[in-house]
């Protein structure tokens, strides 16, 4: 909330391939919770999703989580995705991720965490 931009976790352990931002097509699996039970819902053709190569990770700009890849207590390797969008500048979104850096470092001594530049857009 300190930078008001949208941040995602994401177990890397259950990724399967690479992390894309991609519009979807309206065909590809997320399994969610819908009243207790695990759910495969699709998102809307044109929506803005994270998906590795077996599905959609998660929704609408890393509003809605996904259960494959959700970080939970047992989660031990992790990947923070933080996007920017005007009017935030790159600086601004480096600024946000070096927080995001030394709180974890500070929650979590001996960790070892990478800070990547910002990527393309969608």
């Amino acid at each position: 909330m300190a930078h008001i931009l949208p941040v995602g976790g994401e177990d890397t352990d259950h990724i399967k391939g690479g992390m894309r931002l991609v519009r979807a097509t309206g065909q590809e699996p997320f399994v969610t919770v819908a009243g207790g039970l695990e759910a495969v819902e699709h998102p809307d053709a044109g929506e803005v999703v994270w998906c590795d190569d077996e599905g959609v990770t998660c929704r609408r700009w890393n509003w809605r989580q996904g259960v494959r890849t959700r970080l939970t207590e047992e989660s031990v390797n992790a990947l923070f995705l933080l996007e920017g969008m005007a009017p935030m500048t790159t600086g601004e979104l480096e600024a946000a991720a070096a927080e995001l850096a030394e709180s974890l470092e500070k929650l979590s001594p001996g960790a070892r965490i990478t800070v990547r530049p910002p990527q393309g857009a969608v």
